[in-house]
């Protein structure tokens, strides 16, 4: 079974987010703690699983996501990386349907190599700001929102670029706010660099500390801050150690988002499952 770690929302190795990629031969997963083994052994904030499903359905392909210690609902930068190796490996071609825990997702190639998902937009219910959330994260909140059950994070709005890039968070702490995870974000200090907003995303609770580049965050960060700018479409730049942008149209309940990818490791797994 050969494995493959494809960067994510980059276009050049080493930067962006990897993620795991085991395409099955069979119409079915292995056992959920076989996944799990896999994916802890890679120690990538996800790992994706594929298989394909017979024709005709609503679906082309299954696909799980599996982070080192978790399964999760959704997943947009390991999606991103399925798409690319079916389409570099030209397994598939066009759009491809997945079904997953959170619908059905499709992911739609382009001929200059870029690769668009299509996601549900995450609904955004204001709230109070958790009790510790300020002294947990080392800023003070603008604002608080929920991004529903699919997704299960806080976006925390604060001051200005400076202080998401500058955050240093309790870890321990930011753990116990949310269900799945902290996304901070700010507009951008000068859009002329070519991105609108900034990110970063802490999600200690599924045994991500901070992931480099989250897609499904910016299923909620797209109408968070479409709705503050005016605009359907937007680039984020998630400002980890591994940077990478994410362009995102907001299409009413759905949401685009596109980004490039590289394969930078193909290898093969000695151990079956």
């Amino acid at each position: 079974m050969r494995i493959r770690i494809v960067d994510t929302f980059t276009d050049r190795p080493f930067t962006g987010n990897p993620a795991g990629v085991l395409l099955l031969d069979s119409g079915a997963f292995a056992d959920d703690e076989q996944l799990q083994r896999i994916a802890m052994e890679l120690n990538l904030s996800e790992t994706a699983f594929a298989h394909p499903l017979p024709p005709g359905g609503d679906a082309d392909w299954a696909l799980r996501w599996f982070t080192p210690t978790t399964e999760v609902d959704m997943c947009g930068h390991a999606t991103l990386a399925t798409a690319h190796v079916l389409h570099t490996t030209r397994a598939a071609s066009g759009t491809v349907r997945f079904a997953t825990r959170c619908g059905i997702l499709t992911a739609t190639a382009h001929p200059e190599g870029t690769v668009t998902l299509d996601f549900p937009t995450a609904p955004l219910t204001p709230q109070t700001a958790p009790a510790g959330l300020a002294v947990a994260l080392g800023a003070e909140p603008l604002s608080v929102h929920d991004t529903g059950p699919h997704i299960g994070d806080l976006v925390v709005e604060l001051a200005d670029e400076a202080t998401v890039r500058g955050l240093t968070p309790d870890l321990a702490s930011l753990s116990r706010l949310s269900r799945r995870g902290i996304i901070a974000t700010a507009a951008a200090e000068d859009p002329s660099r070519g991105y609108d907003f900034v990110s970063r995303g802490f999600f200690p609770r599924v045994g991500i500390d901070e992931d480099p580049v989250t897609g499904s965050a910016h299923t909620a960060l797209a109408p968070f801050w479409s709705a503050r700018f005016g605009r359907d479409e937007l680039t984020g730049l998630q400002a980890s150690a591994r940077p990478g942008l994410v362009r995102t149209s907001l299409r009413g309940d759905r949401t685009l988002l596109t980004g490039n990818a590289v394969t930078v490791i193909d290898g093969e797994l000695l151990t079956a499952p």
